[in-house]
């Protein structure tokens, strides 16, 4: 029997960052669906729940790091685990986005080699998390 597909939300609102995050997905055999600001990721979630959120940090309106504070402090969204997707990886900025709940960040631009494995790693701790609260 062959596992369910695993849903990625993508919350990025420059078009050729989302088509590329969505083919470099896609490839590794996730679903991904995009939200162009925090204001659609959230109708997205009112839907349903992905396995993870790739947050742009920087997005239209609200940003990622506000966004995500939001999810965590929603009981109904607060397991989902998030990664902050961000061009500012200067010293500080991995802090801001651990301070805001995020589990991790990935640098932008992505590196179309190492990212699929690293959201594979972050699903993999989330998935391990999970047990270890369930026990």
């Amino acid at each position: 029997m062959t596992e369910p597909r695993r849903n990625i939300l993508v919350v990025e609102d420059n078009e050729a960052n989302q088509m590329l995050a969505r083919a470099v997905l896609e490839l590794e055999g996730y679903a991904v669906e995009v939200a162009g600001s925090a204001a659609e990721a959230f109708d997205v979630l009112g839907a349903r729940r992905p396995d993870l959120i790739l947050m742009d940090v920087q997005l239209p309106g609200e940003d990622g790091l506000s966004a995500t504070r939001r999810l965590k402090a929603d009981p109904a969204t607060a397991p989902i685990p998030v990664v902050a997707l961000t061009a500012h990886a200067m010293t500080g900025d991995r802090d801001l986005a651990l301070n805001a709940g995020c589990a991790g960040y990935i640098a932008k631009p992505i590196d179309t080699r190492t990212f699929g494995a690293q959201v594979r790693e972050f699903l993999l701790i989330a998935d391990r998390d999970k047990r270890a609260l369930a026990s």
